[in-house]
C-alpha cells in the first residue's frame, strides 16, 4: 500500500512539473506597452478607425454603440444618432481622409465626408447574398464591402450605386481581411478550409489547410505575406517568395487552453498576437521567437481584435468594452534606458 502511495505522490509531482514547464516557456516581455482605457459602455466593441487626424477616431459596437475621440483614443464619448433600431450592431467602421463609413446589422450604412460632423443614412438591398461584415473606404466616395456569404461590392459614387466584383460566393465565413492592395482571404465558418481573391478574378480560389487542426483567423502582411492562427495556439506564415507554400507551424506557448484570436503588425518585424483570458503574445523578429506580456493577463477579457494605424498607434479591442492603447513613450523609454 505504502508502494503505491509513493507512486501516485511521483505521479502528481510529475504532472506539476510537466504542467509548470509547458505553462513557463515563453519568457515575459521586458515592458508593456498597453494602456487600459475606459470607455463609457459594456457593449460589445467591434471595430475602430480614425480619420486623416491621429487625434480623431471613432469606435463602434453592438446595441448601436458608436464612440468619439478627440485626443488620440484616450477618453470616448458616445455619438448619439437618431437610428430605427437601438438594436443595430455596427460591425465595421472606415476611413479614408475625412470620408467615413460604418457598416451595421440589419443591412444598416452611414456615410459622412466631414469627418463624422454629419453622417447620411444609405439602404442596402434587402437581396444581398449574406449579411454585410466589412466596410473598407478606398478614396473619395469609393469604398468596397463584403458579405459574410464571400460577396464583395464596390462603389464609386458615394453608395448611391454598387457593382459587384466576384461572381457567386465563397459559402458563410468565419472572418475575412483585405491586404492594402485589394486582396482578401476568408476563413470558413467551420475553420476547414480557407479562400482567396484578388483584383481580377471572377470567383474565390478555394484552399486546404495545412494540417487537422482547425483554422481561426487569417490576414496579411504589408508586404503580403499570409498568417494564419489556428486551433491549439498554432501561427503559421506563408513562403514570402511563394505564397503557395507555408512555412512550419509554430507554437509560441506549448501548452495553452486558449485561443489564439488575432494578429496585427506594428512594423515589417514587429508583432502582436490577441487571445483569449487576456493574453498578449509578441515577437520583434517577424515571428522567429515570441514573448508574452503578462502584465496584461490581470484583463478579464478575450482579446479578439488588434489594429494598428502606423508604429506609433494602436488599440486592442476585448469583451466588454475592453480597450487597451499602444502607448510608443513606454517603449521608447526602455529602448533609451537600454542603451
Amino acid at each position: 500500500m505504502s508502494i503505491m502511495k509513493n507512486w501516485q505522490k511521483i505521479f502528481a509531482l510529475l504532472m506539476v512539473v510537466f504542467l509548470c514547464i509547458g505553462c513557463s516557456n515563453v519568457p515575459s516581455t521586458s515592458y508593456n506597452p498597453w494602456a487600459v482605457i475606459s470607455v463609457p459602455t459594456e457593449s460589445k466593441l467591434l471595430d475602430i478607425a480614425f480619420t486623416d487626424n491621429p487625434q480623431h477616431g471613432f469606435l463602434v459596437g453592438s446595441n448601436a454603440t458608436i464612440l468619439e475621440t478627440h485626443d488620440g483614443g484616450d477618453t470616448w464619448e458616445p455619438l448619439r444618432l437618431s437610428l430605427d433600431d437601438a438594436r443595430t450592431r455596427f460591425d465595421s467602421v472606415s476611413f479614408a481622409g475625412q470620408e467615413g463609413w460604418i457598416l451595421g446589422e440589419p443591412s444598416l450604412l452611414l456615410h459622412t465626408t466631414d469627418e463624422g460632423g454629419s453622417w447620411s443614412s444609405i439602404t442596402l438591398s434587402s437581396k444581398l447574398p449574406g449579411s454585410p461584415i466589412a466596410i473598407y473606404a478606398l478614396g473619395e466616395n469609393t469604398a468596397e464591402m463584403a458579405t459574410d456569404l464571400g460577396a464583395i461590392y464596390k462603389t464609386e459614387d458615394g453608395g448611391k450605386n454598387w457593382k459587384a466584383q466576384v461572381e457567386g460566393a465563397v459559402g458563410v465565413v468565419r472572418n475575412m481581411q483585405r491586404s492594402s492592395d485589394g486582396k482578401y482571404v476568408a476563413v470558413s465558418a467551420k475553420g476547414s478550409f480557407y479562400s482567396t481573391w484578388e483584383p481580377g478574378q471572377t470567383t474565390w480560389t478555394p484552399h486546404n489547410r495545412n494540417n487537422s487542426r482547425r483554422l481561426e483567423n487569417m490576414g496579411f502582411a504589408e508586404n503580403g505575406q499570409l498568417w494564419l492562427l489556428a486551433r491549439g495556439g498554432q501561427v503559421q506564415f506563408s513562403d514570402p517568395e511563394n505564397p503557395e507554400s507555408w512555412q512550419d507551424p509554430q507554437n509560441p506557448e506549448l501548452a495553452t487552453s486558449w485561443g489564439l484570436l488575432d494578429l496585427a503588425y506594428r512594423t515589417a518585424n514587429d508583432i502582436w498576437i490577441g487571445g483569449g483570458s487576456g493574453n498578449l503574445l509578441h515577437s520583434a523578429d517577424g515571428g522567429q521567437t515570441w514573448e508574452k506580456d503578462r502584465d496584461v493577463e490581470g484583463v478579464a477579457a478575450n482579446l479578439y481584435k488588434i489594429v494598428f494605424f502606423g508604429p506609433e498607434q494602436g488599440f486592442v479591442i476585448g469583451d466588454r468594452g475592453i480597450l487597451l492603447k499602444y502607448q510608443p513613450n513606454i517603449s521608447e523609454s526602455f529602448s533609451q534606458a537600454a542603451a
